[in-house]
């Protein structure tokens, strides 16, 4: 059945490609406009191809809780990414110097699966850091629009996006997922490699504010169908960090946009030794950042319990990473 709906939609599948190939072959899809030509192999920051390299397709219970629905989200999780951040908890498979196994779908063999997830009850599809991926993710997300049009598409991302690219998703992605990591330039190039990642992160949110607004749709039994939620990772030692980027919400968008405020940190093998972030996030710094989120009025959002950074650590070398 799965099957012959795609077959339906083969002539706009064509069109899609058409485009995706396009921009696969001079790529500059996201801000580090590398200008590779992904369809002779593996090229760019990102060192990915044409293919679609995916370390897990899975029912993920994981989300705040709007989003998460009965079943979970269907989460597809890339390889690969167009940031290196030093804390990245999926590591594994984030790191583009990666050896651990993933899988080069084609776009239908994805679509197949994705779809097998939202019939077996998955309300809805979140693709997980898809900015290196987007010219993909395009056709996957065009494809579902048509073929599942009660689906919810969520956009998760490292916010190290072009707001031209999310631009052109308007309209297409219903929930956005993004991360703001920093407004301190000198700590976004220490920790994830670019020192332009305030800036960009900015123009990237405004545009999804733009689309979304503050308003959260949720249906008849409490779950999200529509908006913007941003997540926002508390670091140990760069309090001043926090409290800058939830000031840049409060003046820059609104006080009544929604936040979730994270206080999952852990020391990758790559921070162990480090004097700052060698360290979980103390109690004391987490509070400091919710009273300040409190003094600006910011009352729309989550926090997170402080033993959090023991329930998000993925093994993405087993095949139910979250378990």
């Amino acid at each position: 059945m799965i099957m012959s709906g795609m077959e339906s939609i083969k002539p706009q599948m064509q069109e899609w490609t058409k485009r995706m190939l396009a921009e696969l072959q001079n790529c500059v899809i996201c801000p580090h406009q590398c200008g590779a030509n992904r369809l002779n192999g593996p090229g760019g920051y990102c060192r990915t191809d044409a293919a679609l390299p995916v370390s897990a397709v899975v029912l993920h219970q994981g989300e705040e809780p709007v989003l998460q629905g009965k079943n979970g989200v269907c989460n597809v999780f890339f390889a690969h990414c167009n940031l290196q951040c030093k804390f990245c908890q999926n590591h594994q498979i984030s790191d583009n110097k990666s050896n651990i196994e993933t899988i080069k779908y084609s776009i239908e063999l994805l679509l197949n699966e994705i779809l097998m997830h939202v019939d077996k009850g998955a309300h809805a599809v979140g693709f997980v850091s898809p900015s290196h991926v987007l010219p993909q993710v395009k056709v996957l997300i065009n494809a579902l629009k048509v073929l599942r049009k009660d689906v919810i598409i969520i956009y998760n991302t490292n916010a190290y996006d072009k707001a031209t690219e999310l631009a052109a998703l308007e309209g297409l992605v219903d929930i956005w997922l993004p991360d703001l990591k920093y407004m301190d330039k000198q700590l976004g190039k220490e920790l994830s490699g670019v020192s332009d990642y305030p800036e960009i992160a900015q123009l990237a949110i405004r545009e999804m504010f733009r689309q979304k607004g503050t308003t959260l749709l949720l249906d008849s039994e409490g779950f999200a169908v529509s908006g913007l939620i941003i997540r926002h990772l508390v670091l140990p030692s760069r309090i001043q960090n926090s409290l800058d980027v939830l000031q840049f919400l409060c003046d820059d968008l609104s006080p009544r946009v929604w936040v979730s405020l994270m206080s999952q940190y852990f020391p990758t093998y790559r921070l162990k030794s480090h004097p700052e972030f060698g360290r979980k996030l103390r109690n004391d710094e987490y509070k400091l950042v919710l009273d300040y989120m409190e003094s600006l009025g910011m009352h729309r959002g989550w926090q997170q319990a402080m033993d959090s950074p023991e329930t998000y650590l993925p093994d993405f070398q087993n095949d139910s990473p979250f378990s």
